[in-house]
């Protein structure tokens, strides 16, 4: 593979991991609570880890990466 290619193949993989990430953001107030996702509620604080989510986010990601990367 040349340079260049490489290059092009890097650009291309950047842009998709942008746009993905852009979809996550715009739908980041949409998403349903997966199971998974940690809440915790008090009266004075609120603390949320959304575990479900990561997990999904990044079994996403790992395939849409594997997908480019391998030959």
């Amino acid at each position: 593979m040349t340079p260049i290619s490489l290059v092009g193949r890097f650009l291309i993989m950047m842009g998709v991991m942008l746009a993905v990430v852009g979809v996550i953001i715009t739908l980041g107030g949409r998403l349903p609570q997966l199971p998974g996702n940690i809440v915790i509620d008090h009266p004075h604080v609120k603390v949320y880890f959304p575990l479900g989510t990561m997990i999904l986010v990044s079994i996403v990601l790992t395939i849409i990466l594997n997908v480019f990367i391998r030959r």
